[in-house]
């Protein structure tokens, strides 16, 4: 087994710098229409449960020394309502406009280091559903952030050939220098990045051990700062280091973190075996930490048992309205206020009504509502 070496973690493996949870907050969540939409963020919803996912994840955040929560111009006010009167204390970050994950992570990570100093950044996003072992696993990629002055990520042993998350292929198992056992800081390169596959290749990536990318990550503001001058986001750095980081919006695109710089940080870049993508990687600057604790992306309405029960009938009924399902098993229904839904003889089937918008989809093509927001769009009719 490889070992790795690096200064700036304890003997236990934990960092000997602050922890700071950065909770990204500004997203819309279109793939839960019409539950989500411009003006009640996903983020800021319950389905009934009486915490938003936002709130669940800035408690989730408590391993944090402190908390911020980073929103966009769109979603501020929202965000301070919806942390105010948690027991974990957070403050809100605005991005001066909302330009995806990657030059948001970067605005973050410069207003973070002026706010705290030197630190370690845990990026969490705030539409996800975790398990018991989180904060440990956070810990742990904490450690490796410092230990390798690598970006880290989070990664997931697949339970199924899902097509709707990215991949990645890790490389030989690694440890840092002050773990005996390797129980408490493995880690591995990242070998190469994988976007969403088709459902053979998905199948494929399961079988030869790849882990879904959590989008979940630990890193130093300065490690981040420096693979980002050589990406895309190097105008918003420099503007970053002049104390005009809002200039800097202006010289840069709509642009994740994932494509922006992690695929280039990695060990082959990204793309994905049928895509004849070239290998752009310059080096094993890009590590994950693998993750076994109970996780789900909740971007698509599939996805929201992991937040609600099913019940005996293994539905899932969730919202403020109200539900009837006879004779009907394995539906998801989903009710805004003073709205009714019933089902008869129905099953595997999505329905969501909310504000007089109503989606009825099979729950095993939940990954298309996407396609519905676009063709609003189109007809001039998302998001009113």
């Amino acid at each position: 087994m490889d070992t790795d070496t690096g200064g700036g973690s304890g003997d236990d493996g934990a960092p000997d710098r602050p922890l700071v949870a950065l909770v990204m907050a500004g997203g819309t969540g279109t793939r839960l229409y019409p539950a989500s939409r411009p003006g009640r963020e996903k983020q800021f919803l319950d389905f009934g449960t009486g915490r938003s996912l936002l709130a669940r994840t800035v408690e989730r955040a408590a391993f944090a020394d402190r908390t911020f929560v980073l929103a966009s111009p769109a979603t501020a006010e929202r965000a301070r309502e919806s942390v105010a009167d948690l027991d974990h204390e957070a403050t809100v970050l605005v991005e001066p406009a909302a330009r995806d994950t990657g030059p948001a992570l970067v605005y973050a990570a410069h207003r973070v280091r002026e706010a705290v100093g030197e630190c370690v950044l845990c990026c969490l996003p705030s539409d996800h559903h975790v398990g018991d072992g989180f904060a440990a696993t956070m810990e742990r990629a904490a450690g490796v952030a410092v230990g390798t002055g690598g970006l880290v990520l989070l990664g997931i042993e697949p339970d199924s050939a899902a097509t709707g998350y990215g991949y990645l292929k890790p490389g030989d198992a690694r440890t840092l220098d002050h773990d005996s056992d390797g129980d408490d800081s493995g880690y591995h390169p990242v070998e190469r990045f994988y976007e969403k596959p088709d459902a053979g290749a998905a199948a494929r990536y399961r079988q030869s051990g790849y882990l879904w990318n959590a989008g979940t990550f630990a890193w130093t503001p300065e490690a981040l700062l420096a693979a980002a001058r050589d990406s895309p986001l190097a105008p918003l750095v420099d503007a970053c280091e002049e104390g005009v980081p809002e200039a800097g919006y202006d010289d840069v695109d709509d642009v994740s973190i994932d494509y922006a710089v992690l695929e280039r940080h990695g060990g082959a870049g990204g793309g994905g075996d049928d895509a004849g993508d070239d290998e752009t990687g310059d080096g094993h600057d890009v590590f994950v930490v693998p993750a076994d604790f109970e996780w789900d992306d909740l971007g698509t309405w599939d996805a929201l048992d992991s937040l609600v029960e099913r019940d005996a009938d293994d539905n899932v009924v969730a919202g403020e309205g109200r539900s009837l399902a006879i004779d009907s098993e394995s539906c998801t229904l989903a009710t805004g206020p003073d709205a009714h839904v019933t089902v008869v003889d129905v099953d595997d089937l999505v329905v969501a009504t909310y504000d007089g918008r109503t989606l009825v989809i099979p729950e095993r093509r939940a990954d298309r509502v996407r396609e519905v927001v676009d063709a609003l769009r189109e007809r001039g009719e998302y998001p009113g």
